[in-house]
């Protein structure tokens, strides 16, 4: 076994916010705090810097431009990140660590050409393709790598029972110093320009997705209207790379029906993605983070809202039952609409009784980036014994 500091490699799809991309950021960091030397990948299209700084050094991936459907753009990140690494001494690395499907094929290909020994891939959640080469894609980026890695139980057992993957848990941090209840003067008068002036104000991190439920997020936010007129929903993020056009055009077309304006300072809010720093400012602004989705790795935004002192709405499935419960949530079916809307009301009734003196930090205590970073080296060690660079 390797003593001493490791030479890592992260590899993340982009350099936009997005949970893997953020995962990706924070573990990197908490490997460099524990005196690792780690350089993160990542794909940039047209030179844009990485969405965060990084005390790791930020290796860009460089790709001319988006490409005009979903596969030439997997193919052409794929090509960058394997283009990038061969200009960056692979044999220099100790470990090579794949945080997604598109990084996964660059290191699959590389080492089928012999140019690496092999790698580890850490596997969030898995999509339900219907075009053969995204599901291709997606098969070889955990069936080539020496080990996997899932960040909750759910996602392991799913790895071992249905596919035969020997998966190992390795769960999410939150950064108790980044998001944080104690609210900045400059919140209000940040958050008012961009139109969040609800009260109260529901948000969703993530986007309109399908994956993240939120044309049922939608039905219930206009079950909550009857009761609260004033309330206002905030859809944030969205930086996604795959094509969520035929969500979004139903969510827009939806709203008009429901007589629910979208923009400044309406009813609804679809903000995109935000700068960095707005990000802790609108966790503490909300009155309550819905977390609905019918599909998560993890759900690393119930943390984060939690640590900034904002109730959580979330679905009342996995992975969310392995660390929740209710007295740090307010549970909701996520394909009942009425479900939610009711969840949202109770949350919004003196925080849903969710413990925000004990429970809550008890949960966030046992979930830190600096546990992630040690747990990931032990593995790290134990790969290299199996597989030595």
């Amino acid at each position: 076994m390797k003593a001493g500091p490791l030479r890592i490699a992260l590899f993340t799809q982009s350099v936009n916010p997005r949970g893997g991309v953020v995962h990706t950021l924070e573990l990197g960091h908490a490997l460099h705090n524990a005196g690792h030397a780690v350089t993160i990948f990542a794909p940039s299209v047209d030179g844009a810097a990485m969405f965060r700084a990084s005390p790791c050094r930020i290796a860009p991936a460089h790709v001319a431009s988006n490409a005009s459907d979903t596969v030439s753009m997997v193919q052409t990140r794929i090509d960058a990140l394997k283009t990038a690494l061969l200009a960056n001494a692979p044999a220099s690395f100790d470990v090579l660590h794949a945080q997604d499907s598109i990084s996964g094929n660059a290191l699959a290909e590389l080492r089928q050409e012999g140019a690496i020994r092999g790698f580890v891939r850490t596997v969030h959640h898995l999509d339900d393709f219907s075009v053969p080469r995204l599901a291709e894609w997606q098969r070889r980026a955990y069936a080539d790598a020496d080990a996997v890695y899932c960040v909750s139980d759910t996602w392991t057992s799913r790895m071992r029972r249905e596919l035969g993957v020997d998966a190992v848990t390795v769960t999410n941090g939150v950064d108790l110093k980044r998001f944080t209840a104690r609210r900045d003067d400059a919140d209000t008068a940040l958050l008012a320009r961009l139109g969040i002036v609800g009260a109260p104000v529901v948000l969703a991190v993530g986007g309109i997705e399908e994956r993240k439920n939120t044309l049922q997020l939608l039905e219930a936010f206009a079950l909550l209207r009857r009761t609260h007129a004033q309330a206002q929903l905030v859809v944030a993020g969205g930086a996604s790379l795959l094509d969520h056009d035929a969500c979004t055009r139903r969510f827009f077309e939806r709203a008009t029906a429901l007589n629910l304006a979208i923009g400044v300072g309406c009813p609804i809010v679809v903000s995109g993605p935000l700068p960095d720093d707005v990000m802790p400012a609108l966790f503490r602004r909300a009155d309550v983070v819905s977390m609905v989705s019918v599909r998560e790795g993890f759900g690393l935004v119930v943390l984060e809202a939690l640590a900034s002192g904002t109730p959580v709405v979330v679905s009342q499935i996995a992975p969310f039952i392995e660390y929740l419960d209710a007295r740090v949530c307010c549970w909701a079916q996520p394909r009942d609409a009425h479900s939610i809307a009711l969840a949202l009301r109770r949350s919004l009734d003196a925080g849903g009784g969710i413990d925000f003196s004990h429970a809550v930090p008890e949960l966030l205590l046992r979930f830190s980036w600096t546990a992630s970073a040690r747990r990931h080296i032990a593995l790290y060690r134990r790969q290299l014994q199996l597989t030595p660079a």
